[in-house]
């Protein structure tokens, strides 16, 4: 069995080269449940394990494992890690080992900045990265790999933490600086991407530009929430999967209170399949046909308003 360690995972893959890939993913025959979510016991906070397979038709099983482990980071350890296993699709016998907390860095940007490349403006000066931990380098390079920005900001609950990210940040050539005020750099942004732990809303609707693109990724469970209902009201609002529509408590609360409905809320995959014909050049692989939804769905004429803010989760 091959075992590919985190080193090699960055020699062999960047977050802007995997972001063309992951685009033909996501329209493609993998087959990928519902992820597996456990709590795994009533400490505080709580730790979490997180299940994830997918495979493709007569084709190879891959299955990501993840903890989550909040307070890892007062012992100087990173609080998610995982680890990625491939699995022979014709005899079930394990074929790699590859280092999962590199993957999750890497594929979780390349997602965002997919994301970004559909829905974020096509001209924007400013980036905003909420969150100072292993993933906000990441975000960064993500983002800049599909947009140009005049000024990338980067907050965090811990100032001194926020300016040691802006200058590992900056050192890259990056135009990386801190933010101390939250609000005031909210308010300044076009794109803002948030990678946090937090349980309760970091982001403020009253704050958003009128159009702008926000990107949330850290609520993973019905009790974490990284912005507040008035960011959804309005919003196109765009999921990866539709499990966070019961796992992430930043479109499971709104959701309850009926500030958004469930018909109001798209998928990525959606949008990536109706930019199809562009997508896919000649020679390539053949668009997919597109389910009845799509054309019956008036959510995504929403996405013609220049006004609404997008969310993508």
């Amino acid at each position: 069995m091959k075992q590919i360690d985190f080193d090699t995972v960055h020699r062999l893959a960047s977050v802007g080269n995997l972001v063309e890939p992951l685009r033909r993913a996501f329209v493609s025959q993998a087959v990928s449940p519902e992820r597996g979510q456990y709590d795994l016991g009533a400490l505080d906070p709580p730790r979490t394990l997180l299940l994830m397979p997918a495979w493709r038709p007569a084709g190879d099983i891959g299955v990501k494992i993840v903890t989550v482990f909040p307070d890892n980071a007062d012992r100087g350890l990173p609080s998610v890690n995982a680890a990625y296993v491939l699995l022979s699709g014709q005899t079930g016998q394990a074929r790699a080992w590859i280092d999962g907390r590199a993957l999750t860095l890497i594929r979780t940007a390349a997602v965002s900045a997919l994301a970004a490349d559909l829905l974020a403006p096509a001209a924007p000066e400013v980036l905003l990265m909420v969150g100072t931990g292993a993933l906000s380098r990441y975000f960064v390079e993500g983002h800049l790999a599909v947009r140009k920005y005049r000024s990338v900001l980067i907050w965090g609950r811990d100032p001194q933490k926020a300016a040691a990210a802006a200058r590992d940040l900056g050192a890259r050539g990056w135009p990386v600086t801190a933010a101390n005020d939250l609000a005031a750099a909210v308010r300044s942004a076009d794109v803002i991407s948030c990678a946090t732990l937090a349980e309760h809303s970091l982001i403020k609707g009253r704050w958003l530009k009128s159009r702008c693109h926000l990107d949330l990724v850290g609520s993973f469970t019905p009790s974490m929430r990284e912005a507040d209902d008035d960011c959804m009201r309005g919003a196109f609002i765009v999921v990866d999967t539709l499990t966070a529509l019961t796992q992430s408590g930043d479109l499971s609360e709104p959701l309850a209170r009926g500030v958004m409905a469930k018909e109001d809320i798209s998928l990525l995959s959606d949008l990536i399949a109706l930019a199809a014909p562009r997508l896919f050049a000649p020679g390539g692989v053949a668009p997919p046909r597109h389910s009845a939804h799509y054309a019956s769905s008036a959510r995504l004429a929403r996405h013609e308003n220049p006004q609404a803010n997008r969310a993508t989760y």
